[in-house]
């Protein structure tokens, strides 16, 4: 991994979920400018301008910032974050996320996480990737990466997730479920509050249980996709991060469908994680704004 700095490690981001009124922008603009910050970015969404949620991320340039961190936060929330009753969060891009991944035996969406940290696309680092089956190790560790193999069924579940939580305590500050295809509990889960991302092998709700692609083609569809999504005590009901299609005709055999699905989980799976790492995420009950 390259360490040389660029201007993303300058970079702040802040984003901010609050009831909408006038002035907000105005308000956060004139106290980071105050700052002697540079915004170089902004977006904003508003769920209903008569008062709805009002939701906004900032990019803003550090290099000339006049406080420490910690008084710019103090500040911000005496200043401006009380007064618009706001939610908000400043992070630093030089401050790179723990990324843990869980994965079984499919290696495509790990093998797209690791190829796009190890060109620097994916500016976090990786602690450890665990698996309930030993297959992946040598691929993992080619990438100079800690694998931990953790078998786990009915009988040893409790105990096996046990041991990941001890591998992960103080070592990950987000999970990554890489096709890992076990359920994890919702004890497991609650620890883990919307920093658990998982792919799946179609729009949600749709082909559940064994072998999608074969239900697929056994009914004919005419799109195939893929969803990333938080995971909550619910299966596969969190909210949404990213989705995309492929069109699919009769010509398509199964195995035709898996590599077009695993395609799809690949670069879905990256996307949502990308965001999530460079903070473009607000979720809203169960749904997402994605600064994207």
């Amino acid at each position: 991994m390259s360490s040389v700095s660029t201007q993303a490690d300058t970079t702040a981001r802040l984003l901010i979920d609050c009831p909408d009124r006038p002035g907000i922008v105005s308000a956060v603009t004139t106290f980071l400018y105050h700052h002697g910050v540079n915004v170089t970015e902004l977006d904003q969404h508003s769920s209903d301008p008569e008062g709805g949620r009002f939701f906004m991320r900032l990019e803003f340039q550090t290099p000339n910032l006049d406080v420490s961190r910690a008084t710019l936060q103090q500040a911000f929330g005496d200043v401006v974050g009380r007064r618009f009753d706001m939610q908000w969060h400043i992070s630093y891009a030089a401050d790179r996320p723990r990324m843990a991944i869980l994965v079984s035996k499919h290696d495509h969406a790990l093998m797209e996480l690791l190829w796009r940290w190890q060109r620097g696309e994916l500016r976090v680092e990786v602690p450890v990737v665990i698996s309930n089956h030993p297959d992946l190790r040598e691929a993992v560790e080619r990438f100079g990466v800690r694998f931990e193999h953790v078998p786990i069924d009915a009988a040893t579940h409790a105990d096996a997730e046990a041991r990941m939580q001890g591998l992960l305590h103080g070592q990950a500050d987000v999970l990554v479920l890489a096709r890992y295809m076990r359920i994890l509990s919702a004890d497991f889960v609650a620890r883990w509050p919307r920093r658990i991302i998982n792919i799946h092998h179609s729009f949600l709700p749709a082909f559940a249980g064994a072998d999608p692609y074969r239900q697929a083609s056994d009914r004919g569809v005419k799109l195939i996709g893929a969803t990333a999504h938080y995971v909550t005590a619910d299966l596969d009901q969190g909210p949404i991060i990213e989705q995309d299609t492929a069109r699919v005709s009769h010509r398509h055999e199964v195995p035709d469908l898996r590599d077009l699905g695993r395609d799809l989980e690949r670069q879905v799976l990256a996307r949502a994680v990308r965001w999530h790492v460079e903070d473009r995420i607000i979720v809203n009950g169960n749904k997402t704004i994605v600064f994207a």
